[in-house]
């Protein structure tokens, strides 16, 4: 099993991110395109990639439920508990984010969506770079999200937001995470 701790293709992806550049990487089900959540000129450029809407939000994804604790720091126990009894894995969860992460992010929602993932790429990525960063699918909107690093290149070749594309290859899911309100435990996406 590759040791991506150790991968010159993180150690570039991670310098990228902290320079404010955009990358596209393998998630658990599908290639996801990233940056650094408080570097407002990366988020619209991924919102550029994927001609979104910013209102609409983005998942903020992590190595552990640690990288989160700004956020999830003064939550109730049991909601702690909710959390780290799903992580890491499939589950993305809206949590109340009381203002600690930029509307750029959040969108037009009180809330942020956060998944730690399982994914050992995803986890050494956040891991060198030292936090989360944006998750979001890499296609552009109305289109099959990318299962492969050619869909990515496809979708964006052309295009100077994208920066770089690490190796690597999605995980065994067969869609993207679930997400639920934390507070409600209403699913929102199955």
């Amino acid at each position: 099993m590759l040791d991506w701790s150790k991968s010159p293709s993180i150690k570039i992806a991670s310098r990228i991110i902290k320079q404010g550049g955009v990358i596209a990487y393998p998630t658990e089900a599908v290639w996801g395109l990233g940056c650094e959540p408080f570097d407002r000129a990366a988020v619209y450029n991924i919102l550029a990639l994927k001609n979104r809407s910013p209102d609409k939000g983005l998942i903020l994804i992590a190595a552990d439920i640690a990288q989160f604790d700004f956020i999830l720091h003064d939550l109730p126990s049991q909601y702690i508990e909710q959390l780290q009894a799903s992580w890491p894995g499939p589950y993305t969860w809206i949590v109340p984010h009381r203002n600690r992460v930029p509307q750029w992010v959040s969108g037009q929602h009180s809330g942020i969506a956060l998944r730690v993932s399982n994914h050992p790429l995803v986890q050494a990525l956040c891991r060198c770079y030292g936090g989360p960063i944006v998750s979001t699918s890499a296609n552009p909107q109305g289109k099959t999200e990318a299962k492969s690093q050619w869909q990515v290149s496809r979708f964006f070749s052309h295009r100077p937001e994208l920066h770089y594309v690490t190796k690597g290859v999605i995980g065994k899911q067969n869609r993207p995470s679930q997400i639920r309100d934390l507070l409600s435990n209403r699913l929102l996406r199955q």
